[in-house]
């Protein structure tokens, strides 16, 4: 069961809607709500300087009463809240405070997909996402989405989630954590299975046809076994195959299904699994209209495993 929710916010209206999703799930949930909001203090400031003293004291000032305001927000809908400042580099901050709470979750806010958004998400939301010690459900406000600041936040209800899969461990480890939140939300599965194009030369033939469509029933007798072990009552679980460039086909499927949350499983790490399995996380976090949650495998600890079958390999699936 997800009981602790973090929720990082600097404010903005950006975050807004992420508090919108952060006040609803504790409530519904019935999870307990920490808010956190970290004054950015870079480490090259020398503390001792009167002049940043008084930066410090003022952005510690401004964060106290904001929250004071947000208590009071959340309050009125009946949801007691743990606040917290602290004062240094946000994603660091929030990762901290996430390992000392034990959290099940940390929501953040991104901004739209637009211009000097990519900058702004990369240095946050997603350095939060590849060091967090839990899944991470980032809520993205588009540029149009200006809500009025006296306006209470609209109810957030997930009704069916889309998982990505390709048999890897974090992607089954991400269907796992959606099966709590689904069960939770008393929301459905979606599982979604990208064949991805593959590259020929010019002796393309019917055999290449054919093997193609051997290893798409392979593949979807896999989604229904796996449909199968995940299928409760109050749960409905369903499976889609497709083809094309994972990024392109998760953020269409979302919206032609459609789907209000999205539960993807991402290594968080750099290198060639960052190159391979980070991007098309990353592209979906850019582009998706619904609230993306990334659940890394360590979350599970390190003697959780899942195995897929020694004849299907998922090296080129996503």
């Amino acid at each position: 069961m997800i009981k602790r929710i973090l929720f990082a916010t600097d404010f903005s209206r950006w975050a807004r809607r992420a508090e919108d999703y952060a006040c609803a799930l504790a409530c519904s949930w019935k999870a307990s709500l920490t808010v956190l909001s970290v004054a950015e203090f870079p480490p090259g400031l020398n503390p001792d300087y009167p002049i940043n003293q008084q930066y410090l004291a003022d952005l510690l000032k401004t964060a106290s009463s904001k929250l004071v305001d947000l208590k009071g927000r959340a309050e009125r809908r009946g949801i007691a809240v743990t606040t917290r400042v602290a004062t240094g580099i946000p994603s660091e901050e929030v990762i901290a405070a996430a390992r000392a709470e034990g959290s099940d979750l940390i929501i953040v806010g991104t901004r739209g997909k637009t211009g000097l958004a990519h900058v702004l998400l990369g240095s946050t939301a997603e350095r939060v996402i590849r060091g967090a010690p839990c899944p991470v459900l980032a809520v993205k406000t588009e540029p149009e989405d200006n809500e009025d600041e006296g306006v209470p936040s609209r109810p957030v209800t997930p009704e069916r989630i889309l998982v990505p899969v390709d048999f890897s461990d974090c992607s089954l480890d991400a269907l796992a954590y959606a099966s709590v939140v689904a069960q939770q939300a008393g929301a459905s599965l979606m599982l979604l299975h990208v064949l991805e194009p593959v590259s020929y030369g010019l002796d393309f033939t019917l055999d290449f046809s054919r093997t193609r469509q051997a290893e798409s029933q392979i593949w979807t007798k896999r989604l229904e076994e796996l449909v199968f072990s995940h299928q409760r009552p109050d749960m409905p679980v369903e499976y889609r195959l497709r083809g094309g460039l994972p990024a392109d086909s998760i953020l269409d499927s979302a919206q032609t299904l459609p789907c209000d949350l999205i539960v993807m499983g991402t290594h968080g790490r750099r290198g060639i699994s960052h190159t391979i399995s980070g991007s098309v996380v990353e592209a979906v976090l850019r582009k998706a209209r619904c609230p993306v949650v990334a659940v890394r495998s360590q979350k599970f600890g390190p003697s959780h495993r899942q195995t897929v079958p020694e004849d299907i390999s998922p090296t080129n699936h996503h």
